[in-house]
This record gives structure tokens, C-alpha cells and sequence, in this order.
């Protein structure tokens, strides 16, 4: 059997609704249904990018993991992703553009943009403790002080980068819209949060770890 998509139709909504169609036909365990051609690769390409965005997600937290030698502070970090993510597909939404590849690939660019942000308030706050022997709060709130401009001026440049991608017009430019509506819309939402989101992280977690910490080593320190 085939099929051909009416204009303006998803290929995702149609293999959903041939999906419901062989429930309630009710067929015997002996007759089984697959998809072939596009609609085959189509959902092997859903498995595909969640296993990448998985991938790079392990990856980004074992070299934060050696990079700051412990298992808290790069949670601190990819907790930042989300609110990229959500601000990728709310964009998209807004606009009426498709999750396809493309936005995939955008929201890819934002796991390594958006995460530069807490690098630089951690990566200060742990020198600040280590160096100034400051609390976890008067050191975060140094690197937040300090850190704020660099934060502001690499994620403006990486926004106005990516307007052209979103606003851009003529041959070829549907399929780079989604990349740059998808880069814009996450770095809007992450920035406005981030900042006041990963300061909270990070003492909630330096409380976690110090609760787990014996009382001789904290006495020690």
C-alpha cells in the first residue's frame, strides 16, 4: 500500500494516523504493518536525533565532569539547556515552522552557545572559593557581577548572527529559517533565565555535596 501527503499535510501526522487505523482495524497477530521509503526513514531520523542530542549531552557532561573533577558542578552547567530548548520550540511554534532537522541542528548550536554562559559564572565562583576562600553565595554573586558583560556581549553577537538566517527572504531560505528562528528564539528565553537560574543551581547543589561530604573532611577544609 502507499500514500501521498495532501498539500500542506505532515508526514509525522499521517504515520500517526496510519498507526490508529491499524489498532481499531483490529487485524489478527499475524498480519503485522511496517513503513517503508520515506516514512521509514523519517521515524528512524526521530530515533536518530534523540539518541544525538543524548550523545552530546553524555559528551558535554564527562569533559565538564574532568574539566571541574567533580560529578555536581557540570549538572549546574547542562541545567541551562533546557530553557534553550524550550525557547527554540516555542520560536518555532510562534512562527509556524516545523522541528525538522534544521531545527535540530539549531538547537544542537545552542547546547555549545548557551552553556559558555554558566562556564563563566562557575569557572569564576570556583576560583573565588578556592583562591579568595569565599562562601558559595559571595562567590557566585562575584562571577555574576563580574561575568555580566562577556555574557551579554557573546550572546548578542551569537543573536545578531543568527537574524539574518531568521529573516532572511529569497531562494533556499525556508530551509535556514528554522536554523536561525531556533538559535534566536533559545538565546532570547536562556539569557532572560539563566541568569538568575544557575546561581540557585549552583548553591543547591554545593549544599547537596556538602551534605554528603564527611564531617571530618569539611572540618579538614
Amino acid at each position: 500500500m502507499s500514500f501521498n501527503l495532501s498539500a500542506g499535510a505532515k508526514l509525522g501526522d499521517a504515520t500517526a494516523a496510519i498507526d490508529r487505523a491499524m489498532a481499531e482495524f483490529g487485524m489478527p497477530v499475524t498480519i503485522r504493518g511496517s513503513l517503508a521509503g520515506t516514512a521509514s526513514a523519517f521515524r528512524s531520523a526521530l530515533v536518530n536525533e534523540l539518541l544525538l542530542v543524548a550523545a552530546a549531552l553524555a559528551t558535554i557532561y564527562i569533559v565538564l565532569g574532568i574539566l571541574y573533577e567533580s560529578y555536581i558542578h557540570p549538572i549546574t552547567i547542562l541545567s541551562t539547556l533546557p530553557s534553550a530548548g524550550i525557547g527554540a520550540l516555542l520560536a518555532l511554534i510562534f512562527t509556524g515552522m516545523e522541528f525538522d532537522v534544521i531545527s535540530l541542528i539549531g538547537i544542537i548550536l545552542l547546547i555549545g552557545i548557551v552553556k559558555k554562559s554558566a562556564i563563566m559564572m562557575i569557572d569564576m565562583a570556583l576560583q573565588a572559593e578556592r583562591l579568595e576562600r569565599l562562601s558559595p553565595r559571595e562567590a557566585i554573586h562575584k562571577a555574576c557581577v563580574m561575568r555580566f558583560r562577556p555574557i551579554m556581549m557573546t550572546t548578542c553577537a551569537a543573536l545578531l548572527g543568527a537574524l539574518p538566517l531568521a529573516l532572511e527572504t529569497g531562494t533556499g531560505a525556508e530551509i535556514r529559517q528554522p536554523l536561525g528562528i531556533a538559535i534566536v528564539g533559545g538565546l532570547l528565553v536562556s539569557q532572560l533565565l539563566t541568569l538568575y537560574t544557575t546561581p540557585v543551581v549552583y548553591l543547591c547543589l554545593d549544599r547537596l555535596r556538602f551534605r554528603q561530604v564527611p564531617r571530618y573532611a569539611v572540618v579538614a577544609r
